[in-house]
């Protein structure tokens, strides 16, 4: 099967593979929260008038100071990202992995990002299946036609259990690494690049590029039509026991996709998770990437601590 074990037997089918274990997962984070600041009340001031003394003038309410206004000033996109690096900056201290996040709220208002750097690239491993997705996606679209019953299959087969024989045979329906690269230039993920000589796995990209991926999947503003990007969000919606780790430890998942590889050359694992998901009624769009790890459980572990962390840096 090409793009599989010329990588080192990735991604294996989940009914060949039991589920790994969650252990080692490490503690949620602790984030204290400091207490309301109470406004002073407003004193009012008495005048005692003199018979025949003039009244005096009243201030406008709007000179007045109000003790109803807010005192809570608007948070940067910086503070936002040194919060995020704060809350991660114990857990990466203790590991020798490597590790980018981007989160932002459903609507694009809020948003953070940790460890994007220019120039470095993270292997997607599967979670390439839900940019080959939308791949086809647009494919269809371009040909005005519905998805076959075989396309179909093979989809519903590479989100929902990881296959990697049906992304194999999605992979040559989307024109391989150049029908993936001319359309992530339509989806917009500029730092994304295509695994060459079948090895999809290997496609490199961005946290940044993957919330890019999200968006064009659960948002509303796309290069896809409504009907693909529901078809696409009911995939991510059913993923198979035991592959819902990841992004879902930050609440719970309206849908994802993960990646796990473990590389020939070092005998370490990249591991990585996307989706969407809701906090308190608030939809947020999170993507993790990692590589390094010396276990896939270590490095569901930390995925899962970044996630978290992400998600409280937009809600604390």
């Amino acid at each position: 099967m090409t793009g599989c074990a010329a990588v080192g037997g990735f991604d294996a089918a989940a009914q060949s593979r039991p589920a790994q274990p969650r252990a080692g997962v490490l503690g949620a984070l602790s984030l204290p929260v400091s207490p309301p600041v109470m406004e002073a009340g407003v004193v009012p001031l008495v005048h005692t008038l003199l018979p025949g003394t003039p009244s005096l003038a009243r201030p406008s309410p709007s000179a007045a100071p109000q003790a109803s206004r807010s005192t809570r000033q608007a948070v940067l996109p910086a503070d936002r990202d040194r919060s995020l690096s704060d809350k991660l900056h114990d857990v990466m201290a203790s590991t020798s992995a490597s590790l980018s996040v981007a989160v932002m709220d459903l609507d694009g208002t809020s948003r953070a990002r940790y460890g994007v750097t220019a120039g470095r690239t993270y292997d997607t491993a599967s979670i390439v299946k839900v940019d080959v997705l939308a791949a086809l996606l647009l494919r269809a679209q371009d040909e005005h036609r519905a998805l076959t019953a075989a396309e179909r299959s093979y989809a519903s087969s590479m989100i929902r259990v990881s296959d990697n024989a049906a992304t194999d045979a999605l992979w040559g329906i989307i024109g391989g690494a150049a029908g993936l690269d001319a359309a992530n230039r339509r989806l917009g993920l500029g730092a994304t690049t295509a695994g060459a000589g079948g090895l999809w796995g290997l496609t490199q990209t961005t946290a940044p590029d993957q919330l890019t991926l999200l968006s064009a999947v659960f948002g509303k503003k796309s290069v896809l039509t409504a009907s693909s990007r529901s078809y696409a969000r009911s995939l991510m919606g059913r993923i198979a026991d035991g592959q819902d780790w990841g992004v879902s430890a930050a609440g719970p998942a309206v849908g994802l996709k993960n990646g796990w590889l473990p590389r020939t050359a070092t005998g370490l694992w990249d591991v990585n998770s996307i989706g969407e998901v809701t906090v308190d009624g608030h939809a947020y769009l999170v993507a993790v990437v990692s590589k390094g790890h010396v276990s896939m459980a270590k490095g569901v572990a930390l995925v899962e601590t970044a996630a978290k962390a992400a998600v409280s840096a937009l809600t604390t």
